[in-house]
């Protein structure tokens, strides 16, 4: 799956660039919640374990949610681009007590890249500065893991590429000017993730642990683009 979200990414980018009109350039920000998920797999020295994860999102909380892409519009107004989001996942303290580890987040991003689609029907609304959009995409997650076992001299701290990642998007966009407008959106994203859990470097032949969940995340962004 990984290969193909990787391939899928170049040839959107090397189909969009010869027909490309127009570039616009989007950054934004927002609320981010994450649904409840079932994480499967073993720990650290092999024992297993199965539970339904509470996750929080706390986009308000530093590190901020935030993202970015950058969009090729075709004359025919289908864009073709590339697309970056710090979403995060933090487990309930009832979560890590019972898995027992004392910290279990993937909190300096949940970092999914994806390769995208998108639509837009200017004009729609006759007379109007608004233009509707949506769009999809497809790529990897990429989260930073922060897990610490209770007991283990070790810590999990790293980015992982984790496994596939698909996204939904349906916005809104109003145009300041020919080059600068605002937006509001609300994006679905989808990931797969397949997570290492690091051996306690203290426990000699430990085998590392593996943590397997599929995370949803829901957002409502407000952002601003640049077109050229």
């Amino acid at each position: 799956m990984m290969k193909i979200a990787k391939s899928a990414i170049a040839a959107l980018v090397l189909l969009a660039a010869p027909a490309s009109a127009e570039m616009e350039l989007s950054l934004y920000l927002g609320v981010q919640s994450v649904n409840k998920s079932t994480a499967s797999g073993t720990m650290p020295g092999g024992a297993a374990f199965n539970r339904k994860i509470d996750w929080k999102g706390k986009p308000l909380d530093n590190p901020y949610y935030y993202g970015g892409r950058a969009t090729w519009w075709t004359q025919n107004n289908i864009g073709f681009g590339i697309e970056g989001t710090h979403t995060k996942a933090y487990a309930s303290a009832a979560d890590m007590a019972a898995l027992g580890v004392s910290k279990l987040e993937l909190s300096d991003g949940h970092n999914i890249i994806t390769a995208n689609i998108m639509k837009r029907w200017p004009g729609a609304f006759e007379g109007s500065r608004f233009t509707p959009y949506a769009g999809a995409g497809i790529g990897v997650a990429i989260p930073h893991v922060d897990i610490q076992v209770i007991g283990s001299t070790g810590r999990t701290f790293g980015y992982e590429a984790t496994g596939p990642a698909v996204r939904g998007i349906a916005g809104v966009k109003y145009d300041l000017n020919e080059k600068w407008a605002l937006f509001g959106e609300y994006q679905a994203i989808w990931s797969e993730n397949d997570i290492t859990i690091d051996p306690d470097p203290a426990v000699v032949g430990q085998t590392a642990g593996k943590l397997n969940t599929t995370l949803v995340t829901h957002a409502v962004n407000f952002g601003i683009s640049y077109s050229f």
